[in-house]
């Protein structure tokens, strides 16, 4: 188990396959699988260079969207909910990730049927767990994760999407809580307190990296500039292929936060 000071995050290669991940709100162009690994490369990278460990969950070759591999669980404190996505295609992701944790010592929890539910519609802040219904997110997975984290002092509230793939394709929050989106993607915009509009769908996403630093991706340089006259550090990386897939940097790893 980690300790309060560990960050680790969980990341997994993207596979030979890449190019025939899902899509739902974007027409299909071709992917650079090439590029794509070199992105992944850069990705894990800037992950290590701001002080995170990262573990490889097994690659899972057979299955295109894998490598986003936030999809697959929902990990607060010692507990990791193991998720049942949304698409049929992508329920064999899960059992490698739940082998993983487990072998990090986490307690592992599980999304049963007839729920359904992907880590991308989950956004957590403090106490507050936000979960996106109206895609692969159902509210039978919504209620199975708010029983299993109730325990954990977890406030769980559900926020309609229709416009995106996933909560998190629409919304992130900064270290300080604000929650970030691009506002024609945003269904409802006063489910936060504090919402903060950014100008490009790319803006739409950060990794918090800790309390003054987040990742992002490069397409979203005026997003970038917001966030550096808040006084937050940015790391930026290049996720153009992944950004093809309707992924993001939110989707390629899964921070583990002691």
């Amino acid at each position: 188990m980690t300790s309060p000071t560990t960050r680790r995050a969980l990341v997994r290669r993207p596979g030979p396959r890449l190019d025939d991940g899902l899509l739902t709100h974007l027409e299909r162009v071709p992917v650079d699988l090439e590029l794509a690994r070199r992105q992944w490369e850069g990705y894990v990278e800037a992950l290590r260079a701001e002080g995170w460990e990262t573990i490889e969950v097994p690659a899972a070759d057979d299955c295109p969207d894998a490598v986003f591999v936030e999809d697959t669980v929902v990990v607060l404190h010692d507990l990791a909910v193991i998720s049942r996505p949304g698409a049929d295609k992508r329920k064999p992701e899960i059992a490698a990730t739940e082998t993983t944790l487990a072998g990090l010592g986490y307690r592992i929890a599980r999304i049963e049927a007839p729920g359904t539910l992907d880590g991308g519609d989950v956004l957590k802040h403090g106490d507050t767990v936000w979960v996106g219904l109206g895609g692969r997110t159902n509210e039978a997975g919504a209620d199975q994760l708010a029983a299993h984290l109730a325990p954990l002092g977890a406030d769980v509230v559900r926020v309609p999407i229709s416009l995106v793939l996933h909560l998190k394709s629409a919304v992130t929050a900064l270290p300080d809580g604000t929650v970030v989106g691009f506002a024609p993607l945003v269904d409802d915009p006063t489910v936060w307190d504090r919402f903060l509009p950014v100008p490009e769908e790319g803006g739409s996403h950060v990794v918090v990296l800790d309390e003054s630093a987040v990742l992002m991706a490069t397409s979203a340089p005026l997003s970038r500039a917001l966030f550096e006259e808040r006084g937050l550090r940015v790391v930026a990386v290049d996720m153009s292929e992944f950004e093809k897939l309707e992924g993001c940097v939110t989707c390629l790893s899964v921070r583990l936060r002691g």
